[in-house]
């Protein structure tokens, strides 16, 4: 029992993914949305039944059952790990895709890869555990909902050393898009503030998925930055009297 649960857990995520309603299944499946909605609540389906719907929402009764493996999804990598991504800057790339929802098609459209080159580094982030590599070349994401890098890991020094600079020094067209604030806070006030930067970040990850039914072509990459720290300008500090944490 609890394998079919899990199996229709798996058909709903990726249903949510896809951006398929129950409304959408129905008509095709010559059912009502309320029957879509019981069959769905109850669990009960027949082989058939699930085969129209697998076949409907694009998925294989193989790949259902994969994604219905997604109990053991990773969370983090190792160090290690993030270190062979780090070493790579091509298995870097597909890997910053495939974490995107790029399939292999996408991404020899948008950049200069050959297949081959691809495929090998599809098979490393294979075994690296970040995606399963489906008949087909077909990418399944194999990462937690709450996936991350580590906090002071390889990829965050990475991007810190080779990306916080390009990232910045570029215009902002839009000053609303960039801005910065200083004061003296209370300890009370700057835990408040990172609370509400954590929940700017949940509302990004939000978006994030729930634009991901729409073609690739019709997304462009967004990054934001939020930063919250104890700070005085260098330049101010070396004039205390009292040095800085003493």
């Amino acid at each position: 029992m609890q394998e079919a649960d899990e199996l229709l857990q798996a058909l709903k995520r990726h249903l949510r993914e896809q951006g398929i309603t129950y409304r959408a299944l129905a008509e095709p499946l010559g059912l009502s949305e309320a029957s879509i909605k019981r069959l769905f609540a109850s669990g009960r389906f027949t082989l058939d039944r699930l085969g129209e719907i697998c076949r409907l929402a694009d998925i294989t009764l193989a790949e259902l059952a994969l994604a219905a493996q997604a109990r053991h999804e990773v969370s983090r990598l190792s160090a290690a790990q993030e270190a062979e991504l780090v070493a790579d800057e091509l298995l870097l790339l597909v890997a910053v895709c495939a974490l995107n929802h790029w399939q292999t098609a996408d991404m020899l459209a948008h950049y200069r890869l050959d297949e081959p080159t691809l495929i090998l580094r599809l098979v490393r982030l294979d075994r690296l555990g970040l995606i399963a590599l489906l008949p087909g070349n077909r990418i399944r994401l194999a990462v937690a909902r709450d996936f991350d890098w580590l906090q002071d890991g390889p990829i965050r020094r990475y991007f810190r050393t080779h990306a916080e600079g390009d990232f910045l020094a570029h215009g902002f067209a839009d000053e609303a898009c960039f801005s910065f604030s200083h004061g003296m806070l209370t300890p009370a006030a700057r835990d408040r503030l990172i609370g509400l930067l954590a929940t700017l970040r949940r509302e990004f990850a939000l978006e994030h998925q729930a634009s991901l039914p729409q073609p690739v072509g019709e997304r462009r990459g967004h990054g934001l930055l939020v930063a919250l720290r104890e700070w005085e300008p260098s330049a101010f500090a070396k004039y205390r009297r009292i040095p800085s944490g003493a």
